[in-house]
C-alpha cells in the first residue's frame, strides 16, 4: 500500500466515532469486500488493524486486502443491524457470509389490478403487486397453485378489465365460468369487493391459515342458506370440503395452533445449508432452504445469525415463534426487530427437549440431506466431462480430457504497444478470473516468436505458478513457428511433458509437437470448435488490452507535447489526479490547484485535450 494511502488510513481510524454505525471494507479496486456493524464503531474498525486482536486465514486475508474503508454512523444498534442486512444483501461482499442468489426460484403473484390474477413468476414488478416465496420446492409450489385453482373461483385470462371494458362487455365469458372455476369478472357477474374477498382468501390460503379460510367460508355459508341461496351454499360447502381434505395431507406436529418456523443449519468446510420448516395452525405448510457460501472459519453461532437475518429480511411472512439450532449474539436485537417488522411479538426460542426439540432436530436434518445433496451434484458435474472436451482429447489424441486449457495470443502494431494475452477455459467455458494480460518488454520487436516466447516464460515461472492450477493443454496462436517456440520454454522450465497445440489462422490448421504436418481433423468437430472458440477469445482479450495502451499512450503524448510541461510536472499532475483520463476530464481550476501549473500553464492542458477531442469529432 502506497505511504499515502496508509497515512489517509491512520487519519480516517483516528477519526473515527464512538457511535452505532456500519463499516464498509473495500479493496485497491474501490469493491467493497466486507460490511459489519458495532455497537461502538471506533473500537470495533480499529480491531482490524492491530497485531493479534483478530486471528484466523480468512480474516488475514481480509485484512491483507483493506485498502480504504467506509462508515456509516447510526443512532441505535437497532438501525445498524438493518443496515448491515441491508447492505450485505446490495454488495453480497466476498468476506461476508451469504445467502446464495435465490432469483432462479418461482414466486406466487398476485397482481395489483382491479381483479388481481395469481400465477407463479420468477421476475419480480415493482407495480404494487404482492408476492410469497420464493419457493425453494417448486413441486410444492405448483400442487398449492393448482388447489388454489380447484378451491377458490379465480380468473385464469390476462384481460385488462378496467372499468370502461367491463361496461361495454368488452370480453366474453369462457369455459371456465361455466364450470365454476370463475365468477365472470370479465361481464361484471361479481363485484370488484366480493373478487378481492376471494383474493383475501386465497392469500391467507397460501400463508396456511386455512382454519381462518374455513370459518370465513362456513360464516358465509350460513348467510347464504339463510337467504334461501342453497345453490351458491352448496358451492361453498364444496369449498370446505376441499380444503379440509387440504388439510388432511398435511403432516400434523403440535396441538398448538400457532404460527411457527422451525430453523436447522448445517454447515460443512465452505459451504452451509439453512432449513425453514413452517408450522401453521399445528400443521407442516412447506419447507424453504438456501444455501450459504463464506462460513469457513465462522462460528456456528454466526452462520445461523447470518441466515436468519437474510431469509427474514425478505420473508413474506413472520410468524409467532421462530425455533433456533443455537442460541446467537444478536437474539435480542433480532427479536425486537423482527417484532417490529410483524408489528406483533416475535419470539425466539432454542427448545432443550421434548417435542419442539425434535422439530428443530428434523429441520437440522434436512439441512445436512440437503448439503451432501449439494456436494453429490458438484461431484457429479466435476466427474462429468462435457461432449466438446471428450472430442477435443480424441481429436488430438490426448492421454486424459484437457478440462483446463490456457490459450496464448498476441497483439501489437510494427511492434508497438506489443501485448500478450492468456485466457483459460476450465471444462469448456471460460473462466475469466484466471485470465491473464502481459505488457511485452523485448525489445526486438516486432518478433512474433519472441513475444510469444516471453508470454510463455513469465506464465508458467515465477509467482503465477503458485496463483493459477496447471493447464491439461496449452493452445497457441500461430503455426509450427509459435508451436516450437513455445516448447522450447516449457523444456527449459523442465515442462517438456506438457501437452501442447497451435491453432493456425489462416486455415484453422492445428500442429502438434508430434507430427509435422496439421492434424486432419474434421471441421464439424465440436473440439475443433471449442478451439477455435478459446483462440478467438484470446484474440479479443489481447486486441482490447493493446487498445487501452495505445489510448493511453495517445493521451500520454497529448501531455508531453504541453510546452512548459517537463517531467516533473508530468508526474506531479498524475500524483495529484490518480491518472492521465482524471487530469484530461479536470477544469482550469482543478488543474492550477496541482504545484507548479500556473493558471496560464493549467489553461494549455485544458484546450490541448479539448482541442484533441475536437478534432477526432470533426474528423469522424
Amino acid at each position: 500500500m502506497p505511504a499515502s494511502q496508509r497515512q489517509d488510513l491512520q487519519e480516517k481510524l483516528q477519526n473515527l466515532a464512538k457511535k452505532p454505525g456500519c463499516y464498509l471494507f473495500k479493496d485497491k479496486k474501490g469493491k467493497i469486500i466486507y460490511v459489519g456493524k458495532a455497537k461502538s464503531l471506533n473500537p470495533r474498525v480499529r480491531s482490524y488493524f492491530q497485531n493479534g486482536r483478530l486471528e484466523g486465514l480468512k480474516l488475514e486475508r481480509l485484512k491483507s486486502k483493506i485498502v480504504d474503508f467506509d462508515t456509516i454512523v447510526t443512532d441505535t444498534e437497532m438501525e445498524a443491524l438493518i443496515l448491515e442486512m441491508n447492505l450485505i444483501k446490495e454488495y453480497k461482499p466476498r468476506y461476508n457470509i451469504n445467502l446464495k442468489d435465490d432469483k432462479s426460484y418461482p414466486y406466487i403473484r398476485v397482481t395489483n389490478e382491479r381483479f388481481p390474477r395469481i400465477f407463479p413468476t420468477r421476475k419480480i414488478v415493482r407495480d404494487g403487486s404482492r408476492y410469497f416465496g420464493p419457493y425453494t420446492d417448486v413441486g410444492a409450489m405448483r400442487n398449492l397453485l393448482k388447489s388454489v385453482k380447484r378451491i377458490f373461483p379465480i380468473r385464469s385470462c390476462n384481460y385488462d378489465l378496467t372499468e370502461q371494458a367491463v361496461a361495454r362487455k368488452k370480453y366474453k365469458l369462457c369455459l371456465d365460468y361455466y364450470i365454476k372455476k370463475c365468477d365472470g369478472p370479465c361481464e361484471g357477474l361479481v363485484s370488484e369487493d366480493d373478487y378481492k374477498e376471494t383474493v383475501e382468501q386465497i392469500i391467507r390460503f397460501i400463508n396456511g391459515k386455512n382454519n381462518q379460510v374455513v370459518l370465513e367460508l362456513r360464516e358465509k355459508m350460513s348467510k347464504l342458506a339463510q337467504s334461501k341461496r342453497y345453490e351458491e351454499a352448496a358451492r361453498v360447502r364444496d369449498q370446505i370440503k376441499s380444503i379440509e381434505n387440504f388439510q388432511f395431507k398435511q403432516k400434523v406436529v403440535t396441538d398448538e395452533l400457532k404460527d411457527r418456523d422451525i430453523v436447522g443449519v448445517a454447515r460443512e468446510e465452505k459451504n452451509a445449508c439453512g432449513v425453514v420448516l413452517k408450522v401453521r395452525d399445528g400443521k407442516i405448510l412447506g419447507r424453504q432452504h438456501f444455501y450459504l457460501d463464506g462460513v469457513e472459519q465462522e462460528s456456528f453461532e454466526d452462520v445461523v445469525s447470518s441466515f436468519l437475518k437474510q431469509f427474514y429480511l425478505k420473508a413474506d411472512f413472520l410468524p409467532q415463534e421462530i425455533y433456533l439450532p443455537v442460541k446467537i449474539d444478536e437474539f435480542q436485537a433480532l427479536q425486537t426487530w423482527l417484532s417490529e417488522r410483524r408489528e406483533h411479538k416475535v419470539k425466539l426460542i432454542v427448545p432443550q427437549k421434548g417435542q419442539k426439540a425434535k422439530l428443530v432436530k428434523m429441520a437440522s436434518k434436512n439441512a445436512m440431506l440437503l448439503l451432501e445433496e449439494l456436494e453429490l451434484q458438484k461431484q457429479k458435474a466435476k466427474d462429468s466431462v462435457p461432449h466438446n472436451v471428450q472430442a477435443l482429447k480424441r481429436d488430438l489424441r490426448l492421454r486424459k480430457a484437457p478440462r483446463r486449457i490456457e490459450c496464448f495470443d498476441i497483439s501489437n502494431i510494427q511492434g508497438t504497444n506489443a501485448v500478450a494475452s492468456m485466457v483459460t477455459f476450465v471444462n469448456g467455458k471460460p473462466k475469466k478470473g484466471d485470465y491473464r494480460k502481459f505488457k511485452i518488454t523485448v525489445k526486438d520487436t516486432p518478433d512474433d516468436f519472441a513475444m510469444m516466447a516471453e508470454a510463455v516464460r513469465r506464465r508458467y515461472s515465477g509467482s503465477l505458478v503458485n496463483d493459477l492450477d496447471n493447464p491439461d493443454l496449452i493452445l497457441v496462436d500461430g503455426g509450427k513457428g509459435q508451436l516450437s517456440t513455445a516448447r522450447q520454454v516449457l523444456k527449459g522450465l523442465n515442462k517438456e511433458t506438457q501437452p501442447i497445440a497451435a491453432l493456425a489462422k489462416r486455415l484453422d490448421e492445428v500442429f502438434l509437437p508430434s507430427a509435422p504436418e496439421p492434424q486432419n481433423i474434421p471441421k464439424t468437430s465440436s473440439g475443433l470448435k471449442l478451439l477455435q472458440h478459446i483462440r478467438d477469445e484470446a484474440h479479443r482479450f489481447a486486441i482490447t488490452y493493446h487498445r487501452t495502451l495505445r489510448k493511453k499512450q495517445t493521451t500520454q503524448s497529448a501531455l508531453d507535447t504541453i510546452p512548459g510541461i517537463g517531467p516533473t510536472k508530468r508526474r506531479a499532475l498524475v500524483v495529484h489526479f490518480g491518472s492521465v483520463k482524471n487530469i484530461k476530464e479536470a477544469m482550469v481550476d482543478e488543474l492550477q490547484m496541482v504545484e507548479g501549473i500556473t493558471p496560464a500553464l493549467a489553461k494549455k492542458i485544458w484546450e490541448t485535450f479539448h482541442f484533441v477531442d475536437a478534432n477526432k469529432h470533426s474528423n469522424q
